[in-house]
């Protein structure tokens, strides 16, 4: 496993962003565990989680692209943080764009889009904290469409939950990618964070015992991807 992947994944025990326990999800399953992008509050959390995303896609994706995205509310920071890494790691500027949940009508900015304008041949990197159903792709991509002929390079997200999606058969990712053509990335599967965290201390403690690992493995069997 990469070192910037080993480090992200503990990077979310110590930010208190991966957490393991009894938690419901919106989907309505009972899950072992749950992750909350949202608690990546501090200035040093904010520059770490940015870099751990531009290694991301600089490794999956490539260098070619103009603009990050990110749809709102979540990926807002994201993009900006994102676009910030990629600046100071490869030297490269590319622009920060996100969507507004409502439309502004009013001042100079009007309209769906805040951050930069987006241009015919735009090439666009979107970044999210976790797909779970693709419902946000489904709501943010005719908008990027809408404001230019952009090309979405790939999505970027932190975590792969390797969940079936809403069509039952394939994960979130893979359905987003058969529906839109794009390819979609994380910076960690959940197979990869399991791998790491399992009889491993982070700050002192084991964080997957044989208990915890078990509770995982039987989530999977009921919610996992059939080969």
């Amino acid at each position: 496993m990469e070192a910037y992947k080993q480090e992200f994944i503990e990077f979310m025990v110590q930010s208190d962003v991966l957490k393991f326990g009894d938690f419901t999800l919106k989907s309505g399953r009972r899950s072992p565990f749950f992750m909350n992008a949202g608690a990546y509050v501090t200035g040093e959390q904010l520059s770490r989680l940015g870099k751990y995303y531009a290694q991301a896609i600089h490794a999956n994706f490539g260098d070619d692209f103009d603009v990050v995205f990110g749809p709102a509310y979540k990926g807002i920071p994201l993009a900006v943080v994102t676009a910030i890494a990629y600046h100071e790691l490869y030297g490269k500027e590319v622009r920060y764009c996100s969507d507004r949940k409502e439309a502004k009508d009013h001042g100079a900015d009007k309209g769906q889009l805040l951050g930069a304008d987006l241009h015919d041949g735009d090439r666009v990197v979107i970044v999210e904290d976790v797909t779970t159903s693709g419902k946000s792709i489904d709501e943010t991509y005719p908008k990027l469409k809408a404001a230019a002929d952009v090309q979405v390079v790939g999505l970027m997200v932190s975590l792969n939950r390797m969940e079936v999606g809403r069509g039952g058969k394939v994960t979130a990712q893979q359905e987003i990618q058969e529906r839109y053509g794009f390819p979609v990335a994380s910076i960690v599967t959940m197979a990869e964070v399991v791998d790491a965290l399992y009889d491993h201390k982070v700050e002192g403690r084991v964080v997957i015992d044989d208990g915890l690992k078990a509770a995982i493995d039987e989530y999977y069997e009921k919610y996992g991807v059939k080969e």
